[in-house]
């Protein structure tokens, strides 16, 4: 788990590291799904069916059912548990003999390397735990990216107590979700996504998934809120009160008829322990980003090329506009929006034909619209709607992320000056070595200037730099972005979000040029 604020919001995953474990996920639950409900799950994947609820549970009238056995039974050969391992070092902590500071024995078991000598780096073996669900018959299985993020083995185990490797097709970091593939001589029961659109305040739902390590489980409750925005650009999640706890991460979130309308990814909670608050993404964002995975190995959302803000009431009345709806352009640079003749001061009101009220509306809808083809988008310029067509980029060429002609990631930066700290990329080892989450992204601040602002603010070599400006950073790049958006907006400062041993607090550093 990763905690994102002082709340505790945290990724529903395990993680354990050695052979001690110390969890009980070697425990094999019994199997409540009956012969002839494997058998007709069997079946329909031969007929590449996806699972149901049976018609007697699908009621459309938001009565409680007197039970949920009959749909648990008929979904839950479709619902995985997932067993990632990697090899990390880490500092030798009380092993080997002990020699007082400064002994020449120290010396001698170091240079020799003898097991356990003071200050030497060992190799151990970390398992992480976190759920999934097959998509397909041919073994196309949905979990979070954050579940097998840095594995070097991936392991399914099916309800049938079957297990098989996997091998990674794709990984979304931005809305936490990675595409897997196993290989089966037979042909695997699958779920099928549902339209989280239609998902009400007070629906009933249930999460199947394998927390804390304990195997299959299954637990109900209701769609507490939607479209939560807790992290990232393209967050929309469900909030649920139905319990989900850590090694839920990646598994389905289903309607009452069979309907994956969500993959359970974190919780709220002060304690690591389901409170009731948890959050599922969308299965209308999941579908999208698994189609482009399962399709090109990558995603390719598109990219409009401008700096939006939101549009204020007082900003609306100043420009003669109708209404606060719609996304003010702050500023273009060099891109699609510019080569349309879009300019800085325009309102976007309409992006291909639907209303734009906000930017996070704004945002989503261009990130789904098709790379390279011409979009219409109305503007409000001078207190007149003026039609634009833009030919929209690919956002992850933009930022750098994506894949170059040779294939080849493109590289990132492996340290950097930015306000007097020394940055580098929090590494899975790193991670391991700094005691926080092996999913955990962020930058590792390495070293400081001791006259800087930095190190004024109490910031020290070891800190993880994990937000900037209320949003996520995982690169250099992401936070100077950051920085650059608090000076264009005239702010003295940009809010830092800091992790030290896993506590996280904020530091205001000042951004003057």
């Amino acid at each position: 788990m990763k905690p994102l604020s002082p709340r505790h919001l945290l990724t529903a995953s395990v993680l354990a590291v050695g052979v001690g474990l110390g969890f009980a996920y070697a425990q094999q639950p019994d199997k409540d799904v009956s012969p002839e409900i494997s058998q007709q799950a069997q079946e329909a994947a031969n007929n590449n069916e996806p699972l149901s609820a049976p018609s007697d549970t699908q009621s459309e009238s938001g009565v409680m059912p007197e039970s949920f056995a009959d749909l648990v039974e008929q979904v839950s050969p479709a619902v995985v548990n997932i067993t990632t391992t990697s090899v990390v070092t880490q500092p030798t902590q009380g092993q080997g003999p002990m020699f007082p500071e400064g002994s020449p024995f120290e010396d001698l078991f170091r240079d020799f390397g003898f097991p356990g000598a003071p200050g030497q780096n060992v190799p151990q073996r970390s398992n992480a735990l976190g759920s999934g669900f097959v998509i397909s018959a041919d073994g196309y299985i949905v979990t979070n990216n954050h579940v097998i993020e840095g594995a070097d083995e991936i392991e399914i185990e099916f309800y049938s107590e079957k297990t098989l490797p996997a091998k990674v097709v794709g990984t979304d970091p931005k809305t936490d979700v990675a595409l897997l593939k196993v290989d089966s001589e037979d042909a695997i029961p699958f779920v099928k996504f549902g339209n989280s659109d239609s998902a009400r305040v007070g629906d009933w739902v249930l999460a199947l998934g394998n927390p804390l390590g304990q195997g299959f489980s299954a637990s109900s409750g209701i769609v507490s809120a939607r479209n939560r925005e807790l992290s990232g650009t393209y967050d929309d999640y469900l909030q649920t009160d139905a319990a989900i706890n850590r090694g839920n991460s990646g598994g389905p979130l289903f309607n009452m008829k069979g309907e994956v309308i969500g993959v359970n990814t974190a919780i709220l909670s002060p304690n690591g322990g389901s409170i009731g608050i948890g959050f599922s993404m969308t299965s209308n964002v999941v579908e999208k980003v698994v189609s482009q995975l399962q399709q090109f190995g990558e995603t390719r959302r598109g990219w409009l090329g401008v700096k939006i803000q939101d549009v204020t009431p007082d900003m609306a009345e100043a420009m003669g506009l109708s209404s606060d709806g719609g996304a003010m352009v702050t500023d273009v640079p060099e891109g699609p929006a510019l080569e349309a003749g879009m300019l800085a001061g325009d309102v976007i009101t309409e992006f291909g034909g639907q209303k734009v009220d906000d930017i996070r509306e704004l945002v989503q809808r261009v990130a789904d619209a098709p790379v390279g083809e011409p979009v219409e988008v109305l503007v409000q310029r001078d207190g007149e709607p003026i039609t634009l067509e833009v030919t929209l980029g690919r956002r992850e060429i933009a930022e750098g992320t994506a894949a170059n002609e040779a294939g080849n990631a493109a590289p990132e930066e492996s340290s950097n000056q930015v306000l007097g700290m020394t940055l580098g990329v929090l590494t899975p080892e790193m991670a391991s070595q700094l005691g926080v989450a092996n999913g955990m992204q962020g930058l590792v601040v390495e070293d400081l200037d001791p006259e800087g602002a930095a190190a004024d603010k109490g910031i020290s070599a070891g800190d993880i730099i994990t937000g900037a400006g209320q949003q996520p950073v995982a690169s250099v790049a992401d936070l100077q972005a950051r920085i650059d958006e608090a000076r264009e907006a005239g702010r003295k400062s940009v809010l830092l979000l800091i992790r030290r041993e896993g506590e996280p607090r904020f530091v205001a550093l000042p951004v003057d040029e």
